[in-house]
């Protein structure tokens, strides 16, 4: 690793399938949605994506609209974030959008 800082332990990455995918209005709530989770003080590192245009391969799945990867120290920072008020404020105000969601949690190994 060239980074020199200690890397976070559990990564928390989110795909959202929205029910209307060519809304251009309804993917810019959902990544402003959220981007405010970065506030939450155990989130560790954010990233915030769309399918990228790479290689069509049959492992690559590009189907979903949008995507989180939330980087915590554990699982207690992890379960701060899941009951946080903009947590809750964030999926009461954007879960209308969206018409599936899948979650995968690792912890280092």
């Amino acid at each position: 690793m060239t980074n020199a800082q200690t890397p976070a332990k559990l990564v928390h990455h989110v795909f959202f399938w929205l029910k209307n995918p060519d809304s251009k209005e309804d993917l810019a709530q959902l990544l402003a949605g959220i981007r405010a989770l970065s506030k939450i003080e155990t989130v560790r590192g954010i990233h915030v994506g769309v399918p990228a245009s790479t290689e069509k391969r049959e492992v690559v799945d590009n189907s979903f609209s949008a995507s989180e990867i939330l980087y915590f120290d554990d699982t207690v920072g992890q379960k701060v974030y899941q009951d946080h008020p903009l947590h809750q404020k964030f999926v009461a105000e954007c879960s209308h959008l969206w018409n599936k969601v899948i979650v995968y949690d690792a912890i280092s190994a």
